[in-house]
This record gives C-alpha cells, structure tokens and sequence, in this order.
C-alpha cells in the first residue's frame, strides 16, 4: 500500500512539474510574441512611406509584390502546417522566425523591384504559416479545449497591447521623417523577431501525436465538413478591413462627420479587445457553442453595418452617437468572431494534423483578408449606404449554415459504433 501510495505521489508530482514547465513555457511564448507585436505595429506604421519614400519604390510595385507574396502565403500555410506535424512545431516555429527576421532586416538593402521581391516575399508569406503553427504549438501544449481557447485569448490581448505600442513608436518615426529613423524601426523590428524565437525556444517539446497515415495536408483538404465551416466562418474576418477600408471611405465620401472619428473607433475596438478576448473565450467551450457564437457574431455584424449606413450625409452629435454604437457592436461581433473560430478550430481539427488544419483556418482567413479592402471600396466607397446593407446581408449569409455545418462536423468525428 505505501508504494502504491509513493508511485502515486510520484506520478502527481511529475504530472505538476510537466504542467508548470508548460505552463512556463507559454509565459515565455506570450511575452516574445508581445514583443514581436511591437514590431508589428512599428512596421505597419511606416511601411508605405519607407518604401515608396526612403526605398524609392513605385506605389504599384509595392501593391503588386504584397499582393503575390500573400498568395503564396496562402498556398503555404497547409504544407508548413502539415510539415511541422510531421518534425515539430516548435523547431518549425523557431526557423520561420529567424527567416522573417532576416527578411526585415533585408528590407534595408531594398533598391528595386527584385530585391523588394526578394524580401518581401518570405517576410508576408511566412506570416500566415507561422501564426499556423504557433497555434499548433499551443494546442500541443494544452490539451483541454477551452484552455487552449483562453490561452489563444491571451495570446491576442498581448498581440494588441504590442501592436498599439508599435503604433506609437511608429509615430514617432513618421515624425522624425528621416533615413536614419526608418532604419532605426527597421533594426529594432528585426530584434523583435529574434526575441520571440528565443522565446520560443524555452517552450518546452511537446508529446508528439502518433504519425497520421498519409500526408497531413491531403488529410485536411479531404476533410469537407471543416474545409466548409472554416469558409463560412472566415467571411468574419471582413469586420477588420471594415474599420481599415470601409469606415474610412465612409466617413470621407458619404457624410460630413470628421475623419478623426476613424481614429476614435480604432481605439474603442483596440481596448475592447484588451480588456474582453480573454472573458469571450468562455463561449466558445464546445463546438456548439463557438457555433452559436459566430451566429451571434454575424448578426452583431451586420446590425453594426445597417447602423452605419443611417449615418448617409450625417453631422453632429447624433451622427456621431449612431457611430460611436455602432463600433461598439463592432467590437462584441469582432470579438465573438475571434473566439468562435478558436473554439471551433481546435474542437473538431485531428490532434494528429494540428498544424495541417490550422493552415487551412489561417489560409482561407488570409483569402478573406486579400480581397477585404476591395470588397469594401466597392460596396461602400461606390455604393453607400446601400454598400452597407450588403455587406450585413453577406455577414449574416455567411453565419447562417454554421450551425449545421458544425453539426456534420462533429457527427463525421464520432467514432462509428462497432456492429
């Protein structure tokens, strides 16, 4: 009985040392990938004007590069996904990484066409895949689903608190105007990223899945019921290149409220999301209740939208009310998006193919993102407040089979009963 009692202890103590070494290990993650946000917001401030000013590149070719090197991101987040099921997410992680921080540091040896090709290709692409197989590591490391969506939750909140500083700092950069500035911004983005592959690599390895019969990436691509639900689910994702595109082009072209008022939103939803991601991941616990959320995400959406389109030729305080509402529900569809998608992601993806099904997730979120701003410009840049409805009929099209479409997803995951 003692030893029984001893092994016992022994087990337990074991179980607590693997779970806090976890548990350290994405502090480490989420404090290097806060840093590598910061980064991020640097280098999104300032990118359009180093590289059409200071790099001296034409505004097509910068369009034109972006818009390749995000297809191939897109192509390459399943097969670097599917890869890193099969040697690790963690060695996988570390080396796109390093490769997009040698690429931002190439950015400042950027003096033509093919040299910006050069860089910006692996720098834009590897995103996507990268943020895939980030989230395989930490679903390889928390094996209860609603943990992995709070730690997802609390990935994002760091992302944003990053981001916001990277903004500010890339102000700054914008102020100061010069060379040696950019340069600056350019280095210290470059830093950001070595900082989170050392981080990364304190993660500890995680229990590898069994090997998947075939090759991951095939598995997925058949996999119909959640190639489906990810396609619906992923018009969400339009609520970002609403605040971006829309909002903007609204404000400008359709009424006579201040553009500043852009600004104002962009802050609202920037601390919603700080202070609310992590308690919206509660309802996304089980798959049929991420569905219900995005349901309720797209609805949120949608009446934000009609809301927006009343303000047509608006001015003055009311005008500005029915905004000032309208970003906050904005921020509850946005925030109901993130965690519907986590939650069902993670529910119904093979724990042998993490990385291949988070690719696929990220992918056809990226297909979204690409075709965001135009989708805007011209329903609401051409259209007005007409533009509008149609994207709140687009939202609440998109939501609508979600709940179904979960539902087959989960019936093909059940085993089927032995006869």
């Amino acid at each position: 009985m003692n030893d029984d009692c001893a092994a016992a202890r022994t087990v337990v103590t074991i179980h607590a040392f693997v779970k806090g070494e976890c548990m350290a290990g994405l502090r480490s993650l989420l404090w290097g990938r806060g840093v590598s946000a910061l980064g991020d917001g640097l280098w999104f401030t300032i990118w359009a004007l180093y590289l059409t000013r200071i790099a001296g590149l034409p505004a097509v070719t910068v369009g034109a590069g972006l818009a390749v090197a995000s297809a191939v991101g897109m192509a390459a987040a399943v097969p670097l996904g599917a890869f890193a099921d099969r040697v690790g997410a963690r060695p996988v992680l570390v080396v796109l990484t390093l490769v997009r921080a040698a690429a931002m540091a190439g950015y400042l040896a950027v003096d033509g066409t093919w040299s910006f090709l050069a860089v910006t290709v692996p720098f834009t692409a590897l995103a996507t895949g990268g943020t895939a197989v980030r989230t395989a590591l930490i679903t390889a490391l928390v094996t209860e689903p609603a943990e992995r969506v709070r730690v997802l939750a609390r990935q994002r909140v760091a992302q944003h608190v990053g981001y916001a500083a990277g903004a500010g700092l890339g102000a700054l950069v914008l102020t100061a105007d010069a060379r040696w500035a950019y340069t600056l911004a350019i280095a210290g983005n470059a830093v950001s990223f070595l900082v989170l592959a050392g981080a990364t690599l304190l993660v500890p390895a995680p229990a590898r899945a069994n090997p998947i019969p075939g090759k991951p990436s095939r598995v997925v691509l058949k996999d119909r019921p959640y190639l489906c639900l990810t396609a619906a689910t992923a018009v969400l994702s339009l609520c970002w290149a609403m605040l971006s595109a829309g909002l903007p082009l609204w404000l400008s072209g359709w009424t006579h409220l201040p553009l500043g008022l852009g600004g104002v939103v962009v802050v609202i939803s920037s601390v919603g999301i700080a202070v609310f991601q992590v308690p919206f991941s509660r309802f996304a616990r089980t798959a049929g209740q991420a569905a219900r959320t995005a349901v309720v995400s797209g609805v949120v959406l949608a009446a934000s939208c009609v809301l927006l389109a009343t303000t047509s030729g608006g001015s003055g305080a009311a005008a500005v009310a029915v905004v000032g509402l309208a970003a906050v529900l904005h921020v509850v569809g946005e925030l109901a998006y993130v965690a519907a998608g986590w939650g069902l992601s993670v529910r119904l993806m093979r724990e042998d193919a993490k990385g291949a099904y988070q690719g696929a997730t990220e992918a056809a979120t990226a297909t979204v993102q690409m075709v965001g701003p135009g989708v805007f410009t011209l329903a609401v840049g051409g259209l007005g407040g007409p533009g509008w409805l149609l994207v709140a009929v687009v939202f609440l099209a998109a939501v609508a089979p979600v709940p179904a479409l979960t539902r087959w997803a989960v019936r093909t995951r059940q085993p089927v009963p032995a006869r």
